[in-house]
């Protein structure tokens, strides 16, 4: 066990031998913290969570009240293989929230980007992969092997369906259930999520031009007029001179367990 010495930890909190406790960190009343964790500079885990398993957390990553960490995954083919989960920095992680480790059918590592917020009841399950920036609201539940790509957001009490994979900068609104893939800055809406359009605000706030949006308009419009892959190969071949319109077509045109949300 490797515990620093300028970390804070509470008489009551249970640090397991092997754990390593980086500089600054602090530990609250009632937590566990697992014999194979990694708590780099200045994490802090409130009272009553738990950090197990084989887990790498971030510097200056908050952990909440009674989330769970590094759990085994919830997958009935998992047989106690040595599996991981690896957070980023600066992720804020409410309350109630779990992440599981991976499992070796898919990878065996689950993965989580800096700076997202996972507020409270949020699961991601194993083996996803989750970039930065990421916002899960209230009670989404993110099913094993999704890839959602940075500064996606998924509201309140939404679901998104195993394999599944959200691009860049996409939104999907609360209480949908995501079943296919959502094109990067895509906006998401309805119970069973329909690709409604772009998600103009977070274009907008991560800098795109009126030309961006116009280019990205346009090139739905085409998407829409025929079968979304063939379209988008088709829109490939003659080459797209804006970057995002780019980004979209490579996104589609990668490889897929899942069928996309087209536009309607």
């Amino acid at each position: 066990m490797t515990i620093d010495a300028t970390a804070q930890i509470h008489p009551s909190a249970h640090i397991e031998p092997g754990a390593t406790i980086g500089p600054g960190c602090r530990i609250g009343p009632f937590c566990l913290i697992g014999a194979e964790t990694t708590l780099h500079d200045r994490v802090e885990v409130k009272s009553h969570a738990v950090v197990t398993g084989l887990t790498e957390i971030g510097a200056e990553t908050q952990i909440f009240p009674f989330a769970t960490l590094g759990e085994v995954p919830q997958d009935l083919k998992f047989k106690g293989e040595k599996t991981r989960l690896v957070i980023g920095v600066r992720n804020r992680i409410r309350e109630y929230v779990t992440m599981n480790t991976g499992t070796e059918g898919g990878g065996g590592i689950t993965r989580v980007g800096d700076d997202g917020l996972f507020m409270a009841n949020s699961h991601v399950a194993h083996d996803c992969q989750i970039g930065n920036r990421v916002i899960l609201a209230n009670s989404v539940a993110v099913a094993g092997h999704c890839v959602l790509e940075d500064d996606v957001i998924v509201g309140g009490l939404s679901g998104v369906h195993q394999f599944v994979r959200i691009g860049r900068g996409a939104m999907v609104g609360a209480v949908t259930m995501v079943t296919a893939d959502v094109i990067p800055h895509g906006l998401v809406q309805g119970p069973r999520g329909n690709l409604d359009g772009l998600n103009l605000v977070g274009l907008k706030r991560r800098g795109a031009s009126r030309a961006d949006m116009a280019a990205l308009r346009d090139m739905m419009e085409e998407l829409a007029s025929g079968s979304f892959r063939d379209t988008a190969r088709a829109a490939a071949d003659r080459g797209a001179a804006n970057g995002y319109v780019r980004e979209v077509l490579e996104f589609i045109l990668g490889p897929s367990d899942r069928s996309f949300l087209a536009p309607r």
